[in-house]
Parts: structure tokens; C-alpha cells; sequence
């Protein structure tokens, strides 16, 4: 699983031996598209690291619609924070957009890993913080941006989103329907 390590060396060093003691506290899993990870109501007792795929957080709103609160790609991590801390039931679903190959750690064996191995509460650490502040971005270009400035954003930022994600999650995660994300995409083709 070389493509972790190469992650965890842009944050941490860690050397072969160390990475192997590191990399038995995690379970590998392929999943098929579509294939869930987590149902609302489940306790949250996972996280997820993509090492291949794509996987999605959502919610389903009042009205019945799926809303898709997040992404994971290559080197990404996903999970409910709140219920996976406190290890109580989630509100959201976690599931494959496509074939996927992850990483998956419950807490008690984070736990155990950070204890053995220190330097990982400063990668943790460095990754939450990343996914703070992308967070922040996030709520802000919710409040300060039309529907349309945040798809042309988006689309600017993470144009292999674009070709890669099917575009009714692409909808949902911009909080638009799939017919008026058709309506803003024909109109910035004309």
C-alpha cells in the first residue's frame, strides 16, 4: 500500500518498518459502487481512507432528497467526526460513487495506533486541520456566492470532479437540483 505511505510522508516521516506497524492497525477493503458503508442510524465506528475510488457523506433532507454534505478521492479521508469521536449514531450515510479501495480504522484501534506509534497525533492533527479550513471555505462561498459562481467555482478548483462524478452528486453536493445544474451548465457553454 505504497500510496499511503507516500501520504503519510508529506506530513510525517516514517520509515519501512515503522510504516508496516502503522499500516497492520488498518483494515484494507474493496467496495463496489454504490455500496454503503454507513446508514444513517448506525453508530458511527469507522474512519475511511481512499486509497483508490471515491467514496460520499450525505444526509436525506425533509423533503426525501439525498444531499451530499462531502467527497473522498485518492488520499482523502471520510467520516461523521462528531458521532465517530463520540462513538454514538450517525445522521449520515457513507457510500462508494465508484469501486473503491480503502483503508478503514475504528477507534479503538486509532487509539491503540497513536499510542504505539506518537508521530501519527501529528499527521491526525495536520489532517484535521486541513479539513477544518476547507470546511470554513466551504460555508463561506455558501453564503457569499450565487448557484452559479459556486458550480464555476467548483468546477475551476476540482475539474477532474467534473468529469469524474456523476452530475446529479455534483447537484446534490452544490445543494442544486440536477435539471438547473443542466440550465448553468448549457448557459456557460453558449
Amino acid at each position: 500500500m505504497n500510496t499511503f505511505k507516500a501520504h503519510l510522508n508529506k506530513f510525517i516521516t516514517v520509515t519501512d518498518e515503522e510504516y508496516a506497524s502503522i499500516f497492520s492497525f488498518f483494515e484494507e477493503m474493496e467496495v463496489k459502487k454504490k455500496q454503503s458503508l454507513m446508514l444513517s442510524g448506525d453508530i458511527c465506528r469507522s474512519m475511511y481512507f481512499v486509497s483508490v475510488g471515491c467514496l460520499r457523506k450525505f444526509f436525506v433532507n425533509e423533503k426525501g432528497t439525498e444531499q451530499t454534505t462531502e467527497f473522498a478521492i485518492e488520499n482523502w479521508w471520510i467520516t461523521d467526526t462528531f458521532a465517530y469521536e463520540r462513538q454514538i449514531h450517525s445522521d449520515f450515510c457513507i457510500q462508494a460513487v465508484e469501486r473503491s479501495v480503502i483503508l478503514v480504522i475504528d477507534l479503538q484501534q486509532q487509539e491503540l495506533l497513536l499510542q504505539k506509534h506518537p508521530v501519527m497525533e501529528r499527521y491526525f492533527r495536520m489532517i484535521y486541520q486541513r479539513a477544518y479550513a476547507a470546511s470554513e471555505r466551504r460555508i463561506r462561498y455558501l453564503y457569499e456566492m450565487s448557484r452559479e459562481e459556486l458550480y464555476v467555482h467548483f468546477s475551476e478548483l476540482y475539474p477532474w470532479f467534473i468529469q469524474r462524478i456523476p452530475q446529479y452528486l455534483i447537484a446534490s453536493f452544490l445543494n442544486l437540483t440536477p435539471e438547473y445544474l443542466s440550465e448553468i451548465r448549457a448557459k456557460l457553454r453558449s
